[in-house]
């Protein structure tokens, strides 16, 4: 395993590589750092790619930002463009969850040329999300209370955590806790929400975007609390590069830990056409 270093700016950013052969960037979401992938990389490598996997901006091992802008979507951006400068400056396949996955949206939108193709686990096109109906609405109801400082933060720890322990339900959930109580995560991590997710995004159309035109693959998993079916399939329409979709049946949200080997799979068939 070899760390790097990368810079965005004044941000410093975690970032290890396994595995030799075209490059595979792995964005994690929240709550999580890079250990997401600790089950996933081991299929890519063994599938001859190079698998590189960050700490994303206020988590894990990276800087954590005071300003709440720093976290808006163009700097997230940034932070990727500068990880593929890093690691050669080649196109890189892109593999996204929660977070990471609209992220991944984020690039393939704005910066097509660092990406060959991508590939988004439970989230959808931004468009698709925001237009998936009232019970998508519904599922997203916590982004209204993460939008308010302090308060978001105290809910998650309500009750001994149990809003994660129970609710959320991460397969890792001690070690998230532990994570998010480590040099001031939890705030870092909900400002992802808070940068880029306003309360009225619930109430007001969202406004147009340019088709995406590099290869998609989405994959939901029947059993995820978080996210409707319809956001994901429905992000066919918003891409003109190419759209396909997989569905997992009884996982839940976190399939790089729950179906880590198919997930692995599913990539390296996308990859190999």
């Amino acid at each position: 395993m070899e760390t790097l270093t990368v810079h965005n700016g004044d941000v410093q950013l975690h970032l290890t590589t396994q595995g030799e052969g075209p490059t595979i960037l792995l964005l994690h979401g929240w709550p999580d750092t890079s250990a997401l992938w600790d089950e996933v990389t081991p299929d890519l490598v063994a599938a001859r790619y190079r698998v590189a996997a960050p700490d994303l901006r206020g988590c894990g091992l990276s800087d954590k930002p005071e300003e709440l802008l720093s976290y808006q979507m163009h700097h997230l951006i940034g932070d990727v463009a500068s990880m593929v400068d890093v690691l050669g400056g080649e196109k890189v396949v892109l593999v996204g969850h929660d977070w990471g996955a609209a992220l991944a949206w984020g690039v393939a939108l704005a910066r097509p040329d660092l990406v060959e193709r991508f590939v988004v686990v439970s989230v959808g096109h931004p468009s698709s999300f925001r237009t998936a109906g009232i019970a998508q609405q519904i599922k997203s109801w916590y982004m209204l209370l993460f939008s308010y400082e302090g308060v978001g933060e105290a809910f998650l720890r309500k009750n001994d955590y149990e809003a994660l322990r129970r609710w959320v339900g991460h397969p890792r959930v001690e070690s998230v806790i532990a994570e998010l109580e480590r040099d001031g995560q939890m705030a870092a991590h909900l400002k992802w929400y808070r940068a880029n997710v306003a309360p009225d995004a619930f109430v007001v159309d969202p406004g147009p975007l340019p088709p995406v035109q590099v290869p998609a693959l989405g994959i939901w998993s029947s059993g995820d609390f978080a996210l409707t079916e319809r956001q994901m399939t429905n992000s066919a329409s918003y891409c003109e590069g190419g759209f396909e979709y997989r569905r997992l049946e009884e996982f839940g949200h976190w399939i790089p830990l729950e179906a880590p080997h198919e997930l692995a799979h599913a990539v390296i068939e996308f990859c190999s056409h």
